[in-house]
């Protein structure tokens, strides 16, 4: 059932005077969501869907497409000429002074900026400002039920659990004297999902010495040799619908004796990454807003602090949900500013990252934050030092 009810109390807690909501040719895969339109074929005409803070929603749809939303409650208005397009948007938003559309000003945050900025400029031609529907985006597209929760969790059980199949396999390669690749490790991650009901979009990043410095490389058939450094990046979730998804990252040394350089450069990323955390558990427990800005900032500063800043070259975090990244607020400072809110019942990663000409150090882990305000740390115990391979 579409949940008129909560949308509308949402807005009037935000104070917005209503939510516009439209695509065209599936434009605003957002509104799509949000409207329950997943399973329908992408039409080939605009539509608008109006909810007000109060009263009943209205439906602005062609008359080639008069039916694309009758699965929703409301009355519809048909039109046929563009004028009658642009009468009728005015029909649904006079007389309110604050709408929310999937609009980003500036283009600050593009995860959100779905509706072209000609339909924000006939939206504020009838005298509404178009105002940001991130938050809204996240409670109603981002947030968790309980059923997701707890596939997470059996997600995160396998996706931990790879790790210590994973540094074995290399373990056991290696002493046996035969050569080994990327590629290969990557293999045997891919069979271990396959063997837990798993499934991903991408298989995982296995990266080698200088590869593992590089944020998104695409793993290959470099040898995986005694006296490496080796990061394994890895996402999945189980194969079910409406499953979400777990994404973790951890590192080793092929090898018993971890080299000191690589120890050293994984505690500056270990205490970021748990400065972040700490960052996110002090809001939540004295009941403080809290934007994903600032949990990016909370974890760069240690990075900055060392000397590396430089060298942390991506956002700490992105949202997570069915896919591994969701529509909810990131943990950014960088790319964007992020100003949505780190909202209870979504869940988002923490991975700072230090990126060197000879190798890269990440540690990542997911946050998923309940209804009670309880922040979860998934996927097994924190990664406290680098990973000596040849002692498994």
């Amino acid at each position: 059932m579409f949940p008129l009810e909560a949308i509308q109390s949402t807005l009037r807690e935000f104070r917005f005077d209503g939510w516009l909501l439209y695509d065209f040719r599936g434009s605003n895969v957002l509104a799509r969501r949000v409207l329950e339109l997943g399973e329908q074929p992408i039409g080939s005409r605009r539509f608008f869907y109006w909810i007000p803070s109060k009263g009943e929603p209205r439906k602005l749809v062609h008359r080639i497409e008069s039916g694309a939303l009758d699965h929703l409650p409301g009355d519809r208005d048909i039109y046929l000429r563009w004028q009658d397009l642009e009468a009728g948007i005015g029909k649904l938003v006079t007389g309110s002074a604050r709408v929310a559309m999937e609009y980003s000003p500036r283009n600050g945050n593009p995860y959100i900026a779905k509706v072209d900025a000609g339909t924000v400029e006939l939206v504020r031609s009838f005298g509404a400002e178009v105002f940001p529907s991130g938050d809204l985006i996240q409670l109603f597209e981002a947030t968790w039920d309980d059923a997701q929760w707890a596939m997470h969790l059996e997600a995160a059980r396998h996706t931990d659990s790879a790790y210590a199949r994973t540094w074995k396999f290399i373990a056991d390669r290696i002493r046996s004297g035969n050569p080994l690749t990327e590629r290969e490790v990557q293999n045997e991650i891919m069979a271990h999902f396959a063997e837990h009901g798993m499934t991903t979009y991408h298989p995982p990043i296995v990266g080698v010495g200088p590869h593992s410095g590089d944020p998104h490389y695409e793993t290959g058939d470099a040898p995986v040799r005694e006296g490496d450094f080796i990061l394994v990046d890895l996402w999945a979730k189980l194969d079910k619908p409406r499953s979400v998804y777990s994404d973790l990252t951890r590192v080793g040394f092929v090898g018993i004796a971890v080299p000191e350089k690589y120890e050293t450069i994984f505690q500056i990323v270990a205490r970021a990454r748990d400065a972040a955390i700490s960052r996110v558990k002090m809001a939540f427990a004295n009941s403080e807003p809290l934007q994903g800005w600032q949990v990016d900032q909370a974890c760069r500063d240690v990075i900055d602090a060392a000397g590396y800043g430089p060298a942390f070259v991506h956002r700490t975090g992105h949202s997570i949900g069915q896919e591994t990244h969701g529509n909810g607020a990131n943990m950014d400072n960088l790319e964007t500013h992020e100003e949505r809110l780190v909202l209870r019942r979504t869940c988002f990663s923490v991975e700072p990252g230090i990126y060197l000409p000879d190798f890269g150090v990440r540690s990542e882990v997911n946050v998923f934050v309940d209804e009670a305000g309880k922040v979860h740390v998934t996927g097994g115990e924190l990664q406290t030092s680098v990973v000596p391979i040849m002692q498994h």
